[in-house]
C-alpha cells in the first residue's frame, strides 16, 4: 500500500518563477536589455539556471558568457529567494491531508540545497518533510534515479509504497527508474512543446486534490 508521498518542488508544491524570473532580468539589465514577463520564462522554470538563461540571453552551457550569466543569476536569486513565492492552490490542505492521514511525504528536486530549504522554511514547510533531497545531494540530479533512491533509503521506504509528484518529463522519467509510481501535475510548469501526456506517467492531475482517488487506484492495483 502506498503511504509515501515524494514532490518535486519548483512547479509542483510551489511557485517559485517570479522569484527566478526577476534574477533572470537582472541579469538581463546587465546586458542592458529590458525584463521579460514572468510568462515567458514560465514554463521553463523546471529546467533550472540553463534552461532559465537559455530564455532569458539565449545562451546556454559551454557557449560564451554562460559562465559568468550563470553566477551573476544565481548570486542574485540567492539573496531573493522567496521574493513572491507562495505555494500552489490546493497544496497547504494536500499536505495538511497527507499527514492527517498519517502518510509521510518528502521532497525531491534539482535545486541546490542552499536554496531549497530556505523557502521550503519561509513557506513553512521543511520542518515537516520526512526528506528533503536537493540537486546537490547525491552525484547524479533527475532523471537519473539516485535522488529518489536515495529519499526511500532515507525514510526506510519500498518503490511500491511511494508515488512522485513532478511537473517535467525528468520526474517521470526519474520515479520509474526508480521503480516506483510517477503522477504528472498539469498545474506546474510543463513545457508547451512537451505534452504532459507523452511523458507516460502513470496518471495526470490537474488539481492537487485529485491526488488522492489516484492513490486509491493505484493500491487497488
Amino acid at each position: 500500500m502506498i503511504s509515501t508521498l515524494l514532490f518535486d518542488f519548483d512547479g509542483t508544491l510551489a511557485d517559485t518563477a517570479p522569484s527566478l524570473a526577476t534574477a533572470v532580468n537582472h541579469v538581463r539589465q546587465q546586458h542592458s536589455l529590458a525584463p521579460l514577463p514572468i510568462s515567458a520564462y514560465r514554463d521553463r522554470a523546471s529546467g533550472g539556471a540553463p534552461a532559465l538563461l537559455e530564455v532569458g540571453l539565449s545562451i546556454m552551457p559551454n557557449t560564451p558568457g554562460y559562465e559568468e550569466a550563470c553566477r551573476s543569476f544565481l548570486a542574485f536569486y540567492e539573496k531573493h529567494l522567496t521574493e513572491n513565492v507562495v505555494l500552489f492552490p490546493g497544496v497547504a490542505e494536500l499536505l495538511d491531508n497527507i499527514e492527517a492521514r498519517q502518510f509521510r511525504w518528502g521532497v525531491v528536486t534539482n535545486k541546490a540545497m542552499r536554496f531549497a530549504v530556505p523557502i521550503m522554511a519561509h513557506l513553512n514547510i521543511a520542518e515537516r518533510a520526512s526528506v528533503i533531497v536537493a540537486g546537490d545531494t547525491t552525484p547524479h540530479p533527475k532523471p537519473h534515479p539516485a535522488p529518489l533512491l536515495y529519499a526511500m533509503q532515507r525514510v526506510n521506504t519500498t518503490p511500491a509504497q511511494c508515488i512522485y509528484i513532478g511537473d517535467d518529463r525528468r520526474d517521470i522519467v526519474a520515479a520509474h527508474a526508480a521503480g516506483m509510481n510517477a503522477v504528472a501535475a498539469r498545474w506546474g510548469y510543463c513545457p508547451e512543446d512537451d505534452p504532459v501526456e507523452t511523458w507516460q506517467a502513470d496518471d495526470c492531475i490537474s488539481r492537487p486534490e485529485e491526488l488522492w482517488p489516484v492513490i486509491e487506484k493505484l493500491n487497488r492495483r
